[in-house]
């Protein structure tokens, strides 16, 4: 039955479906089913899910590094570890509560309660840097750019082995893992285009092994795209706890060692041209100077 639900409703967690079965929330033809119940063509499959009761989201003054603030947006740079809205296990602490404290009621509702002013994300366990909007008008503008391609988001991480190339392209489509649904993967199966562009900016091979410090361009900006395209290429982040890459080497990196590292944009308001670069956190430069020295 929960294999059948999974199949069924492939956004939700296999636990989550198993614990629906567990509270008699499933029927097959009317009657109560368990985790073993087969289903077969012609059943009748309900689900009869509980009220979503969401907790309210409450402004934190938590400090915030703002490269840049004005009255329609404003850059953020995330440190590594928080989170940047509120979801299961994580209605605390993030990076919405701080905007919230931060911007008071000047936050776009575009996407919704949760996610006020956010016209995109990246990974709690990734740094760097992001824009937030304050009202509709930017947020429609920022969120077209991203949509036309013309918005640079540009990372730089360390990966796993030897890039061949000096610079290439993946082009890979990304969707759900077909088995781990808390993963993503390259799949031609309920995936959307994802491209990625990369360029090595230096090469590693010592006692520690062998690492490509890269720089990374999103040309589309999908769900980890980096680190899957990264672990597709056979060449995984370095501390990747989700897609691989090396853990053991760097007790200095705490997740994968990625960084937003530049954005720029066209202002919704003037049609300025606004360009901005983030010096690499400690972490990042911990893990170049090991990489260094194991050369010497």
């Amino acid at each position: 039955m929960d294999k059948t639900l999974a199949e069924l409703m492939p956004e939700a967690s296999r636990s989550y479906l198993q614990k629906l079965i567990e509270q008699g929330a499933v029927t097959v033809n009317g009657k109560p089913a368990d985790k073993k119940t087969r289903v077969i063509p012609g059943d009748t499959v309900s689900v009869d899910f509980p009220d979503n009761v969401k907790p309210e989201i409450v402004p934190e003054n938590i400090p915030l590094d703002i490269p840049y603030e004005d009255d329609d947006l404003l850059v953020v740079n995330k440190p590594k570890g928080m989170v940047v809205h509120p979801a299961a296990g994580h209605y605390s602490g993030t990076l919405v509560n701080a905007l919230m404290y931060h911007c008071g009621d000047s936050l776009s509702g575009i996407n919704g309660v949760e996610r006020p002013g956010i016209v995109h994300r990246i990974d709690m366990m990734t740094s760097g840097l992001l824009i937030v909007a304050k009202n509709d008008f930017a947020h429609k503008s920022l969120a077209e750019q991203i949509k036309a391609h013309s918005f640079t988001r540009r990372y730089e991480a360390v990966v796993v082995g030897n890039l061949r190339d000096d610079s290439g392209t993946v082009n890979a489509p990304i969707g759900r893992h077909p088995i781990d649904r808390k993963k993503m993967a390259v799949t031609e199966k309920n995936s959307r285009e994802a491209i990625t562009h990369y360029e090595v900016l230096g090469r590693y091979s010592g006692s520690s092994g062998t690492f490509t410090h890269v720089r990374l361009t999103l040309e589309t900006g999908r769900t980890h795209q980096i680190r899957v395209h990264m672990s597709y290429l056979g060449h995984p982040v370095v501390c990747d706890p989700v897609y691989g890459g090396a853990k053991q080497q760097f007790s200095c990196c705490d997740g994968q060692c990625l960084h937003a590292r530049e954005i720029g944009f066209v202002h919704p308001r003037d049609g300025r041209s606004l360009y901005f670069t983030s010096e690499l956190p400690d972490y990042f430069n911990a893990v170049l100077h090991k990489l260094a020295v194991s050369v010497q």
